[in-house]
């Protein structure tokens, strides 16, 4: 049933998420990897009906879309309004890039008041948009229509000819 339109709906989503993967390393928006890891796709195709579903982490939508910023807007749906991002949050991601910047004196700042800082900079100057994800579905998705119409038309034929062959 349908076993063209299935594959050309899994060439498709394999494509988005590639290039998505590929987007996410260029933008260095990859430091844990986790969102990376997490991009998928989940196809069902059923006698009248076909599904497909792209996952990933739940903030990857934030990171595609951004989100404005107290001080600084994008046009995206999401934004900070009075809720700062939680500074504990930032610890990891400190660490994995490296960051230890010094004060006046020379002295390391405390991880702590750190977090803090780039957790209220997030707050303030929200996220940029990246579209890691929008702009390569865009772009597969203007061809979708015609590889979809002709996957389902052979799939049509291969039905008729099993049918006329069971007669």
């Amino acid at each position: 049933m349908l076993v063209n339109v299935k594959e050309e709906l899994n060439r498709f989503a394999k494509y988005v998420i590639s290039q998505s993967r590929a987007n996410l390393t260029r933008g260095k928006k990859n430091s844990s990897k986790n969102l990376y890891n997490s991009l998928d796709s989940e196809v069902k195709v059923s006698k009248n009906s076909f599904e497909l579903s792209f996952l990933m982490e739940d903030y990857g939508v934030f990171q595609d879309k951004g989100v404005s910023g107290v001080k600084k807007k994008y046009n995206t749906p999401y934004s900070y309004k009075s809720k700062m991002p939680p500074p504990s949050k930032m610890d990891k991601w400190i660490v994995k890039k490296g960051i230890a910047p010094r004060d006046k004196s020379g002295k390391f700042i405390s991880r702590k008041s750190l977090q803090f800082m780039i957790a209220r900079s997030i707050f303030n100057n929200g996220i940029k948009p990246s579209l890691f994800f929008t702009k390569p579905f865009e772009k597969a998705f203007k061809g979708l229509n015609k590889d979809l119409i002709e996957a389902y038309k052979l799939d049509v034929e291969q039905l008729m000819k099993n049918t006329i062959n069971n007669k």
